[in-house]
């Protein structure tokens, strides 16, 4: 440094840097400057930006009652997630500066984080009043409408972003490519994100969100499993990731991982009274098969997901995990994603809740829809013995009798006897038609079973001594 250059330069220098990202660099600098109010906010960012609590917390306390100060631990109560604290100060010094009209960009960013869409809209709408050309807030407003209605509504809204946005604005560029990928779906991401990974933080995140969407959880967790969290949302998709590929592979440690997430984001004080921080616990429980308490957390926040077909599977489940097959029946049926209803889970869980609300019937017809497969195969087994314990004898018979054709060598004779002789039981006491008998006649001869021919002999007995004819 020259002579009779100030001593101040260095903190300029630092906070050069420190827009640059060189934040090492940035910090050796403002060592050499001069003690001022201006390094000690330098400071402290960079203790966040290192994660350093214990110097976060000493140059907090050197903060001061003005402006740039607070401004300063504004941007931090953000960056921590803080941001109902955040807003506070924000607010108190609009009060102060009613001419800040910037401050309402932050205000609305911060209900936006909160999930008040509507709120941080208002808040916005004054501040586009007067910057009706801003891209931050534009783009804002674009994310506001996709929470509040859809892709389409806020890809309306971008193209105002698009049309004043200038050739060099780079930055504008990025996001907005970024943000049509989200708005559309997902629709270009293997095109779009990869380049943004190291440009726009959320770029990872919606990658991994898209190779989920596409079922290659292994590519997802590849991509995330470096990611050291430190927002809600990152915690919350490393544990969604971690739960699907635990899932897929049979892995408790991944499944273990998953529910620690869940519950570090559940139980933080910032979090645990909003809707992800409540279907965060639900997750949690729902891993450790606490299903009293899962629901507990679900009904908290079932106004919000009516008609969300992945909460209603999920709520579904933990109802029929308890024994409310009536209610999960009603819940798994208001599903409309195909995807979801041709998975074996939610196949299998609605032909038991067919089942123990005695609607055997219906369990059958969802296994005759589906085709030959590993999971067609144990639907029937499945609804071979829920029928059976729940003495729906006819169903049970039929399903025994398919079992026995596709595994010949089995012991399931010995469920289609039983059931068989079920229903004879069932017709003995007048809660089943004679009818069926003759079906179960036609069931009994498809097996080569010595115990057969004396089975049917008791029935046609039976029949000949009541006058049925059963041929």
């Amino acid at each position: 440094m020259k002579p009779e250059c100030l001593a101040e330069v260095w903190v300029f220098l630092a906070c050069a840097l420190f827009f640059l990202g060189l934040y090492e660099e940035a910090e050796e600098a403002a060592s050499k400057a001069p003690m001022s109010p201006l390094q000690n906010r330098l400071l402290f960012h960079l203790a966040h930006k290192f994660n350093d609590e214990k110097q976060l917390m000493g140059f907090h306390q050197n903060l001061e009652d003005v402006t740039e100060d607070q401004l300063s631990l504004a941007s931090i109560h953000y960056m921590r997630s803080h941001y109902q604290e955040a807003i506070d100060i924000y607010k108190r010094l609009l009060l102060q500066n009613r001419d800040f009209l910037a401050l309402k960009v932050y205000v609305a960013l911060c209900y936006y984080k909160l999930d008040y869409y509507d709120v941080s809209q208002e808040v916005l709408a004054v501040y586009l009043q007067s910057m009706p050309d801003s891209t931050i807030a534009l783009n804002l407003k674009a994310c506001n409408h996709f929470r509040l209605y859809n892709g389409k509504a806020a890809e309306a809204e971008l193209k105002n972003l698009i049309d004043i946005s200038s050739c060099s604005f780079e930055f504008a560029k990025e996001l907005i490519r970024h943000n049509l990928v989200v708005f559309r779906g997902g629709e270009g991401a293997l095109q779009v994100l990869p380049p943004l990974i190291d440009v726009i933080p959320e770029a990872r995140l919606n990658l991994v969100i898209y190779y989920l969407r596409q079922d290659d959880v292994q590519e997802a967790y590849n991509l995330i499993q470096d990611l050291v969290p430190s927002t809600p949302q990152e915690y919350i998709l490393k544990g969604v990731v971690n739960a699907s590929l635990g899932q897929e592979i049979g892995s408790r440690d991944y499944l273990k991982t998953a529910q620690q997430f869940f519950q570090s984001v559940g139980g933080s004080a910032s979090e645990c009274d909003t809707i992800p921080g409540r279907q965060c616990m639900a997750s949690c429980f729902f891993l450790l098969r606490k299903f009293e308490d899962v629901l507990i957390y679900l009904n908290s926040v079932k106004g919000y997901f009516y008609s969300d077909d992945t909460f209603n599977f999920n709520y579904a489940q933990a109802k029929a995990a308890l024994g409310n097959y009536e209610e999960a029946k009603e819940v798994f049926l208001l599903i409309q994603n195909e995807k979801i209803k041709n998975d074996y889970v939610y196949l299998s869980w609605l032909a038991r809740c067919y089942i123990k609300t005695q609607r055997g019937r219906l369990a059958w017809e969802l296994y005759l829809k589906m085709g030959t497969s590993s999971d067609s195969f144990s639907l029937l087994q499945l609804i071979a013995n829920d029928c059976y314990k729940m003495g729906q004898f006819y169903y049970a018979a039929k399903a025994f009798d398919a079992l026995e054709k596709l595994d010949p060598g089995s012991d399931y004779w010995e469920g289609k006897r039983g059931a068989c002789v079920g229903i004879f039981q069932l017709v003995l006491a007048n809660k089943e038609s004679w009818e069926t008998l003759k079906e179960v006649l036609s069931l009994l001869r498809n097996s080569g079973n010595p115990q057969v021919e004396y089975i049917i002999r008791v029935l046609k007995k039976w029949a000949k001594d009541h006058k049925v004819l059963l041929s």
